[in-house]
């Protein structure tokens, strides 16, 4: 028998490959951080031995979940600004407390919560959009979780980051070269939006992707204030706008897409952009319905984000996927839309596609890197098991997750991170809420 380094076994393992597969009694063998086999335990625990068995009797395994919009840092700020309309959240309280408080040591903390939260959630790789990267990126090396990093462009300056459109390219351009070709972070440069980036900028900032073959990441049609500040300012819509100035293409991963027409999601499905859809995010500030499923029957590739803490306010994809499951059903009338196979794929495998790890991640395939969770299934709320696919959808919680590898590593296990102390991740939130409140000197 051939000897491996860790062998996961489950009731049920979900490879999210073509068809849905569902392989009972299933087993995973795991090497020098990829998948070696996968099949039933039949046949592969007659080929392979390991001296590490994670997993077992009621369970299942599915590929790591992937949030592919937040900005993870400001889960600081989670809960700070409620129930306003965005632009007035925005404006008025979160700028103005990310001015005043957004720091290197900042986001050196604040991304401990965050990766504390997504990964006890089953989340074992996020797309970021924010400042200071670089931190967050050795304090990911640390964690060992996975992330498309994603360095944030403005119009205007950053008190403590950048004094101009100059300056954020720059720090675009250092972050691309600091962590090009790393196993767990992978750069890419984010644009924030058509209301605060110039045509100019987005042209610089694609033409910087396409020099160093990275991503684009930008937030697009968001709100109706957004799509009616474009027509007023460039005479086009949001998706025509950036069509017509070049910056559309495979290259680009769109965050919301709520307000689209039909020709305009005609533009996005021709230029292979990929879109995060933050339904939860989307709801609570009244932002609107995306078209998701106009989306997807165009061909559109569309996955979960789940934006950041302070408009969600968590940081689940399970929570994305049911309640998006479920909204979309009655908003269109049709309760066969976005099932359960399709709202597990857009957290799975369309996710890993539109940041560009398609090819490492979001499947469970032999010569893919081992990002896999292991959910127990011994739960009042998960018995009794028809269909697998609809109790992961509309039944699962993020306390169900037992175990999570990234690239073959445990990094959670029996629900609880290994690779740093939770009580001091929690201690430390405790005193940034202190500060923020005012009540520490």
């Amino acid at each position: 028998m051939e000897k491996v380094d860790c062998i996961v076994k489950a009731d049920y393992v979900l490879t999210m490959e073509e068809g849905f597969p569902v392989i009972e009694h299933g087993v995973i063998a795991i090497r020098d951080g990829r998948i070696i086999d996968v099949g039933s335990d039949g046949d592969i625990s007659k080929r392979y031995t390991s001296d590490k068995i994670l997993g077992g009797n009621n369970r299942v395994a599915f590929p790591g979940l992937i949030n592919t919009h937040t900005h993870a840092a400001m889960v600081y700020f989670r809960g700070l600004a409620d129930d306003l309309p965005l632009q007035e959240w925005l404006e008025k309280y979160i700028w103005p407390n990310e001015m005043k408080w957004l720091t290197a040591e900042f986001v050196d903390d604040a991304i401990e919560l965050a990766c504390l939260e997504m990964l006890k959630a089953g989340v074992t790789t996020y797309a970021d959009m924010y400042l200071f990267q670089g931190v967050a990126g050795k304090k990911l090396e640390k964690i060992g979780m996975r992330a498309v990093l994603g360095t944030g462009i403005v119009d205007f300056p950053w008190k403590g980051y950048a004094e101009g459109p100059d300056d954020y390219l720059r720090k675009a351009e250092e972050h691309i070269k600091e962590w090009k070709g790393h196993a767990l972070i992978t750069p890419c440069i984010a644009p924030h939006a058509i209301f605060t980036c110039s045509p100019d900028n987005y042209r610089r900032a694609k033409e910087m992707a396409e020099r160093y073959d990275v991503l684009l990441h930008t937030h697009l049609a968001e709100t109706q204030f957004e799509v009616s500040q474009c027509v007023e300012r460039y005479g086009r819509r949001p998706v025509e706008h950036l069509d017509a100035i070049g910056f559309l293409s495979e290259r680009v991963f769109a965050a919301h897409c709520v307000w689209l027409t039909d020709e305009e999601i005609e533009i996005l499905a021709k230029r292979g952009v990929g879109v995060s859809h933050c339904i939860e995010s989307n709801l609570k500030l009244a932002s609107g319905f995306a078209p998701v499923t106009k989306m997807l029957d165009a061909g559109i590739k569309v996955a979960f984000g789940t934006d950041g803490a302070a408009s969600n306010n968590d940081l689940s994809i399970m929570g994305e996927m049911a309640t998006a499951a479920k909204v979309h059903k009655a908003h269109t009338g049709d309760p066969t839309v976005l099932d359960s196979k399709t709202a597990l794929l857009m957290a799975t495998r369309n996710g890993a596609e539109i940041i560009g790890l398609g090819d490492r991640i979001g499947t469970i395939s032999s010569g893919k890197e081992a990002d896999i969770v292991i959910a127990s299934l011994n739960r009042p709320h998960l018995t009794p098991i028809y269909d697998i696919y609809s109790h992961i959808t509309y039944a699962m919680r993020p306390s169900d997750i037992e175990t999570v590898l990234i690239r073959g590593r445990v990094i959670v296990e029996d629900g609880r991170l290994l690779t740093m102390d939770e009580d001091e991740i929690l201690s430390k939130a405790e005193k940034w809420q202190q500060k923020i409140m005012g009540k520490t000197g």
